[in-house]
């Protein structure tokens, strides 16, 4: 029986919530056999998960944010945060990401977190009580119909999600939608070398376990070219699997879509909050 894409998002959904409910009952980790649900066995440790944080990052962190920490890399070191911006994190999980960019943005900022597992959500803001942030909202939804309107956003960051989304091109678009013009990406995922064809990248790690779902340095590059973007950059920064690396990924939304040629991309069906 093939899989389909409603199968892979729950399977992902499925994954997720168990790992917030590892850590909120307390048996430690994130409940998927290492350091983070995007790796696949203990050789995977150190990729993935807290230890791509400062441990100066951790320890102002509550305990159940950092073994919450799924991630790929730490999109909030490379995105530039500046007091008083409004900053959106995709796919938050247990909150780190939220929580760090709160801080960096001040009071006069804002930071959201979007997640479509309830039980993420209930531990991330539970985290942030703990972490004492105020300036933080958390919204239930999916990343390719992100519930804002147009032009919410100086910044999105996400870390290792995009990758396990079944429909990148729409998460590039709402993006695109929901940023300023001018507006930044500072985004860590899993990128596959351009040599790694799709079964190839099948062959080397699961979707769930953030390699089989990958796409490709030039894909990324077109895929955000497409969607309104400009100085556009993928930087490896560790390997994960043969032909596989975590990456740094940075972009500007275009000004003057129109100026290019580009399409003038119109809310989408959700409905927005902010």
């Amino acid at each position: 029986m093939s899989t389909t894409a409603d199968d892979l998002r729950e399977e992902v959904r499925r994954r997720y919530a168990d790992s917030a409910r590892a850590v909120t009952e307390g048996s430690g980790g994130c409940g998927c056999g290492s350091g983070s649900c995007c790796a696949d066995g203990e050789s995977d440790e150190g990729k993935f998960g807290e230890t791509l944080y400062r441990a100066e990052q951790r320890g102002e962190l509550p305990e159940a944010a950092v073994l919450a920490s799924l991630g790929c890399g730490n999109p909030t070191a490379v995105a530039d945060l500046r007091e008083g911006e409004t900053v959106l994190d995709l796919g938050s999980g247990g909150g780190i990401d939220v929580i760090l960019s709160a801080r960096r943005v001040g009071r006069q900022g804002t930071a959201y977190g979007l997640d479509m597992t309830d039980e993420m959500l209930a531990l991330a803001q539970n985290n942030a009580r703990e972490a004492d942030v105020t300036n933080v909202h958390f919204l239930k939804g999916v990343i390719e119909q992100i519930p804002l309107l147009p032009d919410a956003v100086d910044v999105v960051i996400s870390n290792c999600v995009i990758n396990l989304s079944t429909d990148k091109p729409a998460v590039l678009t709402e993006i695109q939608r929901v940023l300023k013009p001018g507006g930044r990406i500072g985004i860590s995922d899993i990128v596959a070398e351009d040599r790694l064809s799709g079964e190839e990248r099948a062959q080397r790690g699961s979707y769930v376990g953030c390699i089989a779902g990958a796409l490709s340095k030039s894909e990324y590059e077109a895929g955000l070219e497409a969607a309104g973007f400009e100085q556009i950059s993928v930087e490896f920064t560790h390997q994960v699997a043969d032909g596989v690396h975590g990456a740094i990924v940075k972009a500007v939304k275009t000004s003057d879509p129109e100026s290019r040629g580009l399409p003038v991309i119109q809310p989408s069906g959700t409905s927005g909050c902010c």
